[in-house]
């Protein structure tokens, strides 16, 4: 649980600064990630849509419970 928003909002802003970002590398990275998913037999999927309404029915609940707080938050202040 986060307690202090701001404290870990300015840890990852002065993180990302310090951080060095190498787009080739990440580009290796995901190839390989792309590669072992094929080799497990993950991609290509067979139908794209299988299960798509699980995926919708969580998205509609997170989006809803964060919207929900984001009020609380407004009118708490």
């Amino acid at each position: 649980m986060i307690r202090n928003r701001g404290l870990l909002e300015e840890f990852e802003r002065e993180l990302a600064k310090k951080e060095q970002l190498n787009f080739r590398k990440n580009l290796r990275i995901v190839d390989a990630l792309y590669k072992e998913a094929v080799a497990l037999g993950v991609f290509p999927l067979k139908n794209p849509l299988e299960g798509i309404e699980v995926d919708i029915k969580i998205a509609k609940s997170v989006n809803h419970v964060q919207r929900r707080s984001r009020t609380r938050r407004k009118t708490a202040q």
